[in-house]
């Protein structure tokens, strides 16, 4: 099976991404922002990895070098379950960050982290030794190196010219370049995800929402991607609601698009009750999101996602930030969602921080836009162009929401991406759990062969019934 993926893979990525429209808006925009020079690329894979962080280790050693990460050459086979074995089940926390000491690390924390904190007493951080496991298919290296010196902002930051598959700025100048990076950045190329979310209300009761979705690049359809079917599209992705019962049925179809200035994303959603597909124009910005209860937005899944075009970004800089990484211990099928999931927050036992250098990036709302959140503050980790914790703050310029993304490698396919992501709600005390799956039966399943037509309506109406 793995040499089966890897073939495909590298058959795959070494397809040039053609998009017509793409290019015309590169040709014909005076906006768009210079890419890097061949020597400034040269240093990838030198100084900086091959996706753009800092090679070496921070001035105290309590952050390493990057060293290759976890890849298929160096980790055990996953279980056929789809959930990466734990390689670091040995190891035991540094030090916990509680409020009893929380001055002392507050130079390391987000103001949303700090807020949790003083949210709730029994608050706690384990923090372990920082593990940079941070790795991509070797094929994709080079296109990631191609890409800096090619790639290209056009429509005022809200797409991208000349850019192939992933990371289109791996040496970022600009906060749309960094944001742009979290929102192409590699997920497994097809995968399937058995997954659940969970809204939590403040007393720690909640009512588990089972879902199945499936996400692939048009690169890994079946024939590859179309010059003209998947003209301006990033991904396809479609999902279903299989539990509670007063959900089950509801399915929801997105065709992510590339500049949704130029083109809207295309969303369609299943309603069980009604049976029938419509289309669903609120599946985007501060929209709500399906089976959350209320808890996010429907740009908050995945952390980030969807266009950019109503904020200014602005990047702030790099710094050291306690993150959750390496999560695997919430992949753990012993335990329940009853023994993970509690009042408040997740049970720190199953939760792993580690010192990881981030890019910081400050979304502002444009005027004359209008969003829920009036400002975002994002910090996204160098090591894998993933958002690893956003604060959201609202309209009276109050913090109000706090995401964080509990990032796992998944080793066996080269792929970093996320065993969980969660978001509170610091008025409410209540927060929603995205991608639990320890008491589902399969988590992930990669490199399935897609077919164009198994992300159409028709095929969500089939879906659903």
């Amino acid at each position: 099976m793995k040499k089966q993926l890897t073939k495909q893979f590298t058959k795959e990525v070494t397809k040039k991404m053609t998009n017509a429209s793409l290019l015309v808006l590169m040709l014909v925009s005076g906006s768009a922002l210079a890419k890097v020079s061949p020597e400034e690329a040269a240093k990838l894979g030198d100084s900086l990895t091959p996706l753009g962080a800092t090679m070496a280790a921070n001035e105290s050693g309590t952050i390493p070098a990057w060293t290759g990460g976890l890849t298929s050459t160096n980790q055990a086979k996953s279980e056929d379950t789809g959930r990466p074995v734990d390689p670091f089940s040995q190891d035991k926390p540094l030090f916990e960050i509680t409020n009893a000491n929380l001055d002392k690390y507050k130079d390391n924390l987000s103001a949303g982290q700090i807020a949790l904190f003083k949210k709730y007493a029994d608050y706690r951080m384990p923090i372990y030794e920082t593990k940079r496991t941070a790795a991509y298919p070797a094929n994709l290296y080079d296109v990631v190196k191609k890409n800096a010196t090619s790639a290209e902002l056009v429509q005022g930051g809200n797409g991208v010219a000349n850019f192939d598959t992933t990371i289109p700025f791996p040496i970022a100048q600009s906060g749309s370049e960094v944001i742009w990076n979290h929102i192409t950045r590699f997920r497994g190329g097809s995968g399937k995800r058995y997954s659940t979310t969970i809204p939590v209300q403040s007393s720690g009761d909640f009512v588990p929402v089972k879902m199945n979705d499936q996400l692939v690049w048009p690169e890994f359809l079946q024939g590859g991607r179309d010059a003209d079917k998947d003209d301006n599209i990033l991904f396809y992705y479609i999902s279903q609601i299989t539990a509670p019962a007063r959900l089950t049925g509801t399915a929801l179809l997105v065709h992510e698009t590339m500049d949704q200035v130029k083109e809207a994303r295309k969303a369609w959603i299943y309603n069980a009750g009604q049976r029938r597909v419509r289309r669903a124009p609120n599946v985007a910005y501060d929209g709500p999101g399906q089976g959350t209860d209320g808890l996010r937005t429907s740009d908050n899944y995945d952390m980030f996602n969807g266009a950019p075009d109503r904020y200014n970004w602005k990047l702030i800089g790099k710094k050291e930030l306690y993150i959750p990484y390496n999560a695997y211990k919430l992949l753990n099928t012993d335990a329940t969602y009853n023994d993970i999931v509690k009042a408040g927050h997740l049970n720190a036992e199953f939760l792993r921080y580690e010192l990881h250098r981030v890019w910081q990036v400050e979304a502002t709302l444009k005027e004359g836009t209008r969003h829920v959140y009036a400002k975002r503050t994002f910090f996204i980790d160098e090591d894998t162009w993933a958002a690893a914790v956003i604060d959201q703050y609202d309209g009276r310029d109050e913090l109000w929401k706090v995401s964080e993304g509990h990032a796992i490698q998944f080793y066996d396919v080269n792929t970093p991406w996320l065993a969980a992501e969660t978001i509170h709600d610091l008025s409410s005390g209540r927060y929603l759990v995205t991608g639990l799956s320890n008491e589902e039966p399969v988590f992930m399943k990669w490199g399935h062969k897609a077919r164009r037509k198994d992300f159409t309506t028709s095929a969500l109406r089939r879906m659903g019934r």
